[in-house]
């Protein structure tokens, strides 16, 4: 999980396994789902995005979130989007170049969709973890 670009062969050394067992493995997390995909990982902070926020979305009627979607996908800046219990409808990350950059996407975009009754801003000061759950195997 830590790094999907090492070759199996070194897998395969480390758990004393043989590489075609690692590759059976890997296809069958694949095949149940457990794998959903590998690729890279963009710095946004690196690309002039210094700001990650989570917004919480209050919408007019909860049924409005497959509507609102479609137009939080026009919002590059939005990298996520979950439709939630509590005091929101919905909760929102996205990336910001700074303040005033954020600003414009909650005053002329997000706040303009049609639905949207209110915002909450959280900005994150600083990423503390980033994981995923780990994969136990019982063989």
């Amino acid at each position: 999980m830590r790094n999907a670009r090492i070759p199996s062969k070194d897998v395969a050394v480390v758990c004393g396994v043989s590489r075609a067992a690692i590759h059976q493995r890997i296809q069958r997390m694949i095949d149940l789902k457990v794998i959903t995909g590998s690729g890279y990982h963009v710095n946004p902070k690196v690309l002039g995005y210094a700001t990650c926020t989570y917004i919480g979305v209050k919408l007019e009627k909860g049924s409005m979130y497959k509507d609102v979607v479609p137009e939080l996908q026009k919002i590059p800046e939005v990298v996520e989007c979950h439709f939630t219990t509590g005091p929101y409808t919905m909760l929102i990350k996205l990336y910001a170049r700074d303040n005033q950059h954020l600003m414009e996407l909650l005053n002329d975009k997000i706040q303009m969709i049609h639905g949207v009754v209110a915002t909450e801003t959280l900005i994150s000061l600083d990423q503390s973890m980033n994981r995923e759950i780990p994969i136990h195997f019982d063989e």
